[in-house]
């Protein structure tokens, strides 16, 4: 399991990445609830809001930016289910399960030039920021062994205002990608 304290530091500061990224320009203040430490937004128009998903979907709405939760009741259905998984399995996984996690989303994304399909959503960008720390410790060989992770991963990082937080993962495009492709 991680580390509580890591796990809610992370948190805050995926969502301050997130508030930057949207173009907001009033940072809100956020505090933890509960043994797991979740984050919390007291809301000045309403009941405080608990949770990663919750709150980054709130932001998102009070950027006016709808397009990042699906276009369409299909693809809203695909993000909210990739925020889930974000927070249900690869928050809380274990070094066992990581290699599990990697190989599903490999073959996810084969066909895929993000997670909901051909459209950027915030399901990419949660999952960027959940999994940054897995493929920043993954060798050369196993960024080639998961190579649609390591090309949908590069994609995201270099997508505009995404990566405020997080260093730059290195992929060595002449062994990753195949000749023509970048």
């Amino acid at each position: 399991m991680c580390q509580v304290s890591g796990v809610i530091k992370m948190a805050l500061r995926e969502l301050s990445s997130l508030e930057r990224f949207l173009g907001l320009k009033k940072p809100n203040k956020y505090s933890s609830q509960g043994g797991k430490k979740v984050p919390v937004l007291q809301n000045n128009n309403g009941p405080a809001l608990i949770g990663l998903v919750t709150i980054a979907s709130h932001l998102v709405r009070e950027a006016k930016r709808p397009e990042l939760l699906g276009d369409s009741a299909e693809r809203r259905a695909v993000v909210q289910q990739w925020l889930e998984y974000r927070v249900t399995r690869l928050d809380n996984c274990s070094k066992e399960e990581v290699k599990v996690i990697l190989k599903d989303l490999n073959q996810y994304l084969e066909d895929k030039v993000y997670l909901a399909g051909n459209v950027f959503t915030l399901a990419d960008i949660l999952m960027y920021y959940g999994i940054h720390h897995i493929v920043v410790e993954l060798a050369v060989q196993e960024k080639e062994r998961y190579l649609n992770i390591t090309r949908w991963f590069d994609h995201i990082q270099h997508y505009p205002g995404v990566r405020h937080h997080l260093p730059p993962v290195v992929v060595l495009r002449n062994r990753v990608y195949p000749s023509g492709h970048y």
